[in-house]
């Protein structure tokens, strides 16, 4: 595009003037081109889970080592999205989100040459280095299109990528990977990438660095004990759904005995529930940012205790994995706090906040292979998913408790 360059800037509710003047096609150009790069990551962060056993076979190691691979990945994205955000603090963001979205395509491509399973380990973590970033400097962009009182709904549409990809991405890279190989679902993830590179050229427009950005100004999220304490409720949080969902595969055909075949159902449920949480989420986080929150986490110990409990009966399986999806419903509305909780270090935070949720994904899993490694059974990650959940609530409860005595201090 030839438009003129634009300061994006934060879009705190007290900032609406910061929103720059740009048409309604413009903004739904934009915000299409940074979803389909939310749908390749989520591609590429989810499709794994329903591959497991078959990377597991590739090279010789047991379902619970394969999935280090998943938490290696996350690993990347815990480490890449404080260091990446800080780093950059002056570095336009449209500029920063083709580099990120580069990296991302190329690590997805060598990952499906990967000659072993240590150098197939290491290339997932380099391929999570640009997750969290990308996600969080998306979400700044996306806020800064829109008035204040419509900001959850506007991450919620670029995360919308994400959750399209659990319902449509991942279950046909799944079966792609299946039919073909799963080196073949890489390959997908890493075109995928590339189409949102050159999206990204064409749509977004050029931007100035923000006044006044610098490495300590970033840095300064991490005296906020707010923020924190958000990061918390993410990384405890959601690591039971992580904890559920990475070993899913093997819980459907080795706890419900349901054809291999039906994997790909079972991620298409999860997915249909993860969009439906972040369409109603986001418009509920736009009225309550803390109801929605602290409702999830309860909505989630349920659900959690119920999948435990019942995964073993087919129909229960599917009904549960739907209800886990629903959660998601509570991630718009993390992001947004963020944005009100980090002030004018926002990249760091909002980025920060996908390094959380890999912590989750890290945590989950590795909690996850260590209960099934115990011969606790598949379906014992419902269990260790409403612990963590449960935890998340508690963290959130402290938060609101110290927002509120601060405020009368």
């Amino acid at each position: 595009m030839t438009e003129p360059a634009i300061p994006f800037d934060s879009a705190r509710p007290q900032d609406s003037e910061a929103i720059p003047a740009l048409s309604p096609i413009a903004i739904l150009l934009i915000e299409f081109a940074l979803a389909v790069g939310g749908f390749g990551i989520g591609t590429g962060e989810f499709v794994i889970m329903g591959l497991l056993p078959d990377v597991a076979s590739s090279f010789q190691v047991s379902i619970p080592m394969a999935g280090y691979v998943i938490s290696a990945y996350a690993l990347g994205v815990v480490i890449g999205a404080p260091i990446i955000a800080v780093l950059s603090a002056k570095l336009p963001r449209r500029t920063l989100l083709l580099c990120l979205m580069s990296v991302f395509a190329l690590g997805n491509i060598l990952s499906a040459v990967a000659p072993s399973f240590w150098s197939f380990t290491v290339l997932r973590f380099i391929t999570g280095l640009p997750h969290g970033a990308y996600f969080g400097v998306a979400a700044l962009v996306a806020a800064s299109m829109v008035p204040p009182n419509k900001r959850a709904r506007a991450v919620g549409r670029v995360m919308l990528g994400l959750t399209i990809a659990t319902l449509a991405g991942t279950p046909l890279a799944t079966f792609m990977g299946q039919i073909l190989n799963w080196r073949a679902a890489f390959f997908l993830v890493g075109g995928i990438g590339a189409l949102t590179v050159v999206l990204l050229w064409y749509f977004q427009p050029r931007d100035t660095v923000q006044e006044g950005a610098s490495i300590r100004r970033e840095l300064g999220a991490f005296s906020r004990p707010q923020v924190w304490l958000t990061l918390g409720v993410a990384a405890v949080g959601f690591g039971g759904m992580f904890c559920v969902f990475s070993y899913i595969a093997s819980t459907t055909t080795e706890t419900a005995h349901l054809p291999a075949s039906t994997v790909a159902i079972v991620l298409a449920l999860f997915g249909i529930g993860m969009n439906v949480g972040n369409i109603v989420g986001s418009r509920l986080a736009d009225v309550s940012l803390g109801g929605t929150i602290g409702g999830s986490m309860a909505f989630y110990v349920i659900v959690m205790l119920g999948f435990a409990a019942f995964a073993h009966i087919p129909a229960m399986l599917y009904v549960t994995v739907f209800l886990v999806g629903c959660g998601f419903a509570c991630g718009p509305a993390l992001q947004t706090r963020l944005m009100d909780v980090a002030a004018d270090a926002q990249t760091l935070a909002a980025a920060s906040v996908h390094s959380a949720f890999n912590i989750a994904n890290a945590l989950g899993a590795w909690l996850g292979g260590l209960v099934i490694a115990w011969g606790w059974g598949f379906a014992s990650t419902g269990y260790v998913g409403a612990f963590l959940s449960f935890l998340g609530l508690i963290v959130f409860i402290v938060s609101v408790l110290l927002e509120k005595k601060t405020a009368h201090a």
